[in-house]
């Protein structure tokens, strides 16, 4: 396959997403974070039977830094990874960027619990309300299965400095078909678990569907490392847990 082969079929593949999900991305979504803001880390702790902490440790642990870098937490929800790296390096300038209001007003009161400083943004990761090569590093977890990749991808390279780090995470789709269909089976079921015991509202519960669809339609590893090359992104690495379903990759800006 060419080089432009690639790149349509990865075009072709974010319309497709597009087309799908569209409306839940531009209608759903706040509603959804909205009404699980409060209990959101415990919700993922329940969903993954005990594995949340361990899988956003393993993430963290693979983010290079040096004193008074500028970092840029996109996506950031309850500013978990802000705060894990300001509780590495506190010498750290770390902004933190999300549409939902809600889930940005519990990682504010989660940091100023632990008398850190993070600077939260209310904004799209698709249009990033920075200026050219800003950053040291930024990070983006648990959020890409719900953006339209390519473009936040390309928004994260024009804010980073050139020879800036991306660290990204997420669930990912596994290569191996079976451990796919077991996958989005084991997600229905945490789904359904995690909704009954934190007695989720009905925008949560209407996307439940939604959440295994996403996974389906979603990159493997390898897959979203040859996306990110193809955005001009170098040194691309990529590590994944639990036979694929969960991966990080860690990309240089080389402009």
């Amino acid at each position: 396959m060419t080089q432009d082969q690639k790149n349509a079929s990865f075009e072709a593949r974010e319309q497709t997403r597009e087309q799908l999900f569209q409306k839940v991305w531009d209608q759903d979504l706040d509603d959804v974070f909205a009404d699980v803001a409060s209990y959101y880390d415990r919700a993922n702790q329940v969903a993954s039977f005990g594995l949340w902490t361990w899988m956003q440790s393993s993430f963290v642990d693979t983010i290079q830094l040096q004193p008074q870098q500028k970092i840029l937490d996109v996506c950031a929800g309850t500013n978990a990874i802000g705060i894990a790296l300001l509780q590495r390096e506190p010498t750290l300038d770390v902004y933190a960027l999300d549409r939902s209001l809600p889930m940005q007003v519990t990682g504010r009161q989660t940091a100023l619990k632990g008398g850190l400083d993070i600077e939260n943004v209310n904004g799209d990761a698709h249009r990033l309300p920075f200026k050219d090569n800003q950053f040291d590093v930024v990070t983006l977890q648990y959020a890409s299965r719900h953006l339209r990749v390519m473009d936040a991808f390309a928004e994260i390279k024009r804010v980073l400095k050139p020879g800036g780090h991306f660290y990204h995470s997420d669930m990912l789709r596994p290569d191996n078909s079976l451990l796919e269909f077991l996958y989005r089976n084991y997600l229905r079921l945490s789904l359904n678990v995690t909704a009954f015991v934190f007695g989720s509202g009905q925008a949560a519960q209407r996307c439940k569907d939604y959440f295994v669809r996403t996974l389906h339609m979603f990159y493997t590893a390898d897959e979203l490392s040859q996306l990110l090359r193809d955005l001009g992104y170098q040194n691309i690495t990529n590590q994944t847990l639990m036979g694929g379903m969960v991966g990080s990759h860690h990309a240089i800006n080389g402009d």
